[in-house]
């Protein structure tokens, strides 16, 4: 089932384009990864998917509705950038009122408060939260009532990494349930393994929307090997391989993705002198470095 369907979409500000025939779809159980530097339309997007800001040109189809519509708001969770709730109020009273209106039981909302590591400050005002802390309570309040589209904007902001990582088990749980999750982030690294799509925009336009491993097949970015052999074998070890070396127990040497076969066997060639070898393809922010530069050079 498609939650978010997003056909060539325009959007306008007078002469100014800032959204240039986008088409993105996010599927139910689809965790998709929206990237892109300040500017590049993101969070335009995001407006217009939430029905907070009108579309030019194109469709946008939330859960089969439009956005905005009250049917595609009770289906869909929203965590902005930066989030801010009543700081009379304690995490638990600002849950249940969430709760309430969602028509959901309120043993939920502890449940979540628990959940997301809020339970021992449950019942402190949300003023004497850290930003990190109110993080939590709004992604404990995109995840009540277990919306088929959540929308997550720089959802790890203000995050510990210990606080991080159970941040995406969460939503990790959310996709395994039926959930289709949108998140947009700056924070490449973490996203790597956590998610099945990433969409990159650039100018307003969407120049890469495949899985990791597909987007490193196009980009064609050089491997990064490092063969460690000990001190009396290094030198041997280079001069077989080329490379460069780094110490005095390792090598560095790049190749091109359709040789790295050739470069393992190589590698296990030389046997037990060998103590280890690190394989490194490229990253996501050289994928993204990568796709926004080609939409740079062709503007």
């Amino acid at each position: 089932m498609t939650a978010l369907n997003i056909q060539h979409v325009v959007k306008r500000h007078g002469d100014l384009e800032t959204v240039s025939d986008v088409s993105l779809t996010v599927e139910a159980g689809e965790r998709v990864a929206l990237l892109g530097h300040n500017g590049a339309g993101k969070t335009t997007i995001i407006k217009m998917v939430l029905g907070l800001m009108p579309i030019s040109q194109g469709t946008i189809d939330v859960l089969g509705n439009h956005p905005g519509s009250a049917a595609a708001r009770r289906q869909t969770g929203y965590l902005p950038e930066s989030v801010a709730f009543h700081g009379a109020l304690t995490g638990r009273e600002q849950l249940h009122h969430f709760a309430r209106l969602k028509s959901v039981p309120l043993k939920q909302a502890d449940d979540l408060l628990d959940r997301v590591g809020l339970g021992h400050a449950a019942d402190r005002r949300i003023s004497t939260y850290s930003k990190g802390m109110r993080q939590r309570i709004g992604l404990a309040q995109v995840v009540l009532g277990q919306p088929k589209l959540a929308i997550l904007d720089e959802p790890t902001s203000g995050l510990d990494p210990v606080s991080r990582h159970e941040f995406y088990d969460i939503v990790e749980e959310m996709a395994h349930n039926g959930s289709a999750v949108m998140l947009s982030s700056h924070a490449l690294t973490e996203l790597e393994l956590r998610t099945d799509r990433i969409a990159i925009l650039s100018q307003g336009q969407l120049v890469a929307n495949d899985s990791l491993q597909q987007l490193r097949e196009r980009a064609s970015l050089p491997i990064r090997f490092k063969v460690t052999a000990s001190t009396d074998t290094i030198e041997s070890v280079s001069d077989k391989l080329g490379g460069t070396r780094v110490n005095c127990q390792s090598v560095e040497l790049m190749c091109r993705p359709d040789e790295k076969i050739g470069v393992l066997s190589a590698i296990t060639a030389l046997g037990p002198v060998v103590k280890d070898v690190d394989v490194t393809p490229a990253s996501l922010e050289e994928l993204y470095r990568h796709f926004s530069r080609i939409e740079e050079k062709s503007s």
